[in-house]
């Protein structure tokens, strides 16, 4: 399992576009992957989950990926979060 905290810098934060751009990306590996704000832990593969969870900017958010790909995904993932838009 690998683990790695995120500072959420984009205006909107987790929500609508950048959140389906997220999950889009979470999607293509096989992996599991997580996303906790605080005592909250979600699928990063759902968009409703996602926006439930109600990551916006200056959140403080962990991800969890685990499995075969999780480096691949951690990798993506965290360059996706850094590079988010609206």
């Amino acid at each position: 399992m690998i683990v790695k905290e995120f500072e959420i810098k984009n205006e909107t934060g987790l929500h609508t576009r950048p959140g389906n751009e997220f999950v889009k990306t979470a999607k293509s590996f096989s992996c599991s992957i997580s996303v906790t704000k605080g005592e909250k832990t979600v699928d990063a593969k759902s968009l409703l989950k996602l926006m439930k969870a109600n990551v916006v900017k200056g959140d403080r958010i962990i991800l969890h990926c685990e499995g075969a790909d999780e480096e691949a995904a951690m990798d993506a993932l965290s360059s996706c979060l850094e590079n988010l838009k609206e």
